[in-house]
C-alpha cells in the first residue's frame, strides 16, 4: 500500500522534475519482454485471467508479456519474488485477496505491503455457497436453521486453510451465529466431489462450480457478494437470504515493486484499463465468472487496507495461523 510519506515523495518528484522526464521515460518502456508473476499454479482462475489480460497488453506494448507461475507458501513465494524484483516495470504481480489475509495468517513474511505499489484492480468475483442435493436446505436461511438444529455436527469445506473461501466461512459463522467445523481440501475440485457425495454439509468456493450447479449435480444457495453477480444472476446473495451485511468478493489486481518510476506505473495503469475495456477481453473474463473492474492506484490501496483489517479480525477470532 502507498503510505503518506511515499505519496508526498511522489508529489515532490513530479513538481521538481523537468516536465519532459515523465513522457520520455514512459515512451522508452517497454523495450523488452514484461513478466507478470502469478503466485498460483497454471490452470487456475488467476492464471486464466492473467493470460487473457497479458495477451492484450502484449499487443498494446508491442512486446511479449510472459506469465510466470510461482506458486507456494499461500501465494507468498510469488509475491515476495515480485516485491524484490528490480523496480523497472518489467516485473508485475497479479495479486489477490491473499495479499491481505497473509498479513495476519503467517507468523513471518519476507516482504511487506510497502514493498509493492498498487497499479489497478483488474476484476472481482463472487464465491458460491453450495450444499449437496440431499441437503434439506434450499436457502441460506434454511441452512442456518439446519445448522442450529444440528449444533456441533455441521461441516463446511474450502480449497484450503487460510484461503478466501475458508475465511468467508469463518465470517459466515460469526455473522450468522452457527457452529461449523472446517474441512480443508487441496482445491475446489476434491471439495466439490465430497459435497456432491454428501460428505460435507456446505462448500464455499469459486465460480468454476457453476457448471455443476446448473447441471443439477449440486445445489447453489447463494453468492457471497453484496449484489447479485452477473455471472450467476439466478442465485441470491447471502445478505438478502439470511445474513444482512454479508459481503465477500474475491479480486485480482496488478502491483509492481514499490520504487518503480511513477511514469511507468502510470503507463501500466492506463494500458491495463484500455485492455480491460476491450470487448473481447471483457467477454473472456465474464466467461470464467469475473466482473471487470479497474480502479485508480489509490482506490486499490484503500481496498487492500480495508481487506487487511477485515480479514485480520476474522483470523484473530478464529485463531488461524500458518507457518
Amino acid at each position: 500500500m502507498i503510505n503518506r510519506r511515499r505519496l508526498v515523495a511522489l508529489a515532490a518528484t513530479s513538481v521538481l522534475a523537468p516536465a519532459v522526464i515523465r513522457p520520455v521515460s514512459a515512451q522508452a518502456w517497454p523495450s523488452r519482454p514484461v513478466h507478470v508473476v502469478v503466485p498460483y499454479a497454471p490452470g487456475g482462475s488467476t492464471d486464466v485471467v492473467t493470460r487473457v489480460v497479458a495477451e492484450r497488453l502484449s499487443r498494446i506494448w508491442g512486446q511479449q508479456v510472459v506469465v510466470e507461475n510461482k506458486p507456494g507458501a499461500g501465494t507468498n513465494f510469488g509475491a515476495e519474488a515480485a516485491a524484490k524484483a528490480d523496480p523497472d516495470g518489467y516485473t508485475i504481480l497479479m495479486g489477490s485477496s491473499a495479499l491481505a489475509s497473509s498479513r495476519n495468517l503467517y507468523r513471518s513474511l519476507h516482504y511487506a505491503i510497502a514493498d509493492l505499489a498498487p497499479v489497478t484492480l483488474v476484476c472481482t468475483f463472487p464465491l458460491l455457497m453450495l450444499v449437496p442435493n440431499s441437503s434439506p436446505a434450499k436457502s441460506v436461511a434454511e441452512f442456518i436453521a439446519f445448522a442450529r438444529e444440528n449444533k456441533g455436527k455441521v461441516t463446511f469445506s474450502s480449497p484450503g486453510v487460510g484461503t478466501t473461501p475458508h475465511l468467508a466461512g469463518e465470517l459466515f459463522k460469526r455473522m450468522s451465529g452457527v457452529e461449523m467445523t472446517h474441512v480443508p481440501y487441496r482445491g475446489d475440485a476434491p471439495a466439490l466431489a465430497d459435497t456432491m457425495a454428501g460428505r460435507v454439509d456446505l462448500q464455499i468456493g469459486g465460480t468454476a462450480m457453476l457448471e455443476q450447479v446448473r447441471g443439477g449435480q449440486v445445489r447453489g444457495l447463494a453468492v457471497t457478494t453484496a449484489q447479485r453477480s452477473p455471472a450467476a444472476p439466478e442465485l441470491p446473495t447471502v445478505a438478502e437470504t439470511g445474513v444482512p451485511g454479508f459481503d465477500v468478493a474475491g479480486w485480482y489486481a496488478l502491483f509492481v515493486p514499490a520504487k518503480t518510476p511513477s511514469a511507468i506505473v502510470d503507463k501500466i495503469h492506463i494500458d491495463t484499463v484500455t485492455a480491460l475495456g476491450d470487448p473481447v477481453v471483457k467477454a473472456k473474463l465474464e466467461q470464467v465468472g469475473m466482473v471487470v473492474s479497474s480502479s485508480t492506484s489509490e482506490e486499490l490501496a484503500a481496498l487492500l487496507q480495508s481487506e487487511i483489517e477485515k480479514w485480520g479480525a476474522v483470523i484473530k477470532d478464529a485463531k488461524i495461523t500458518l507457518d
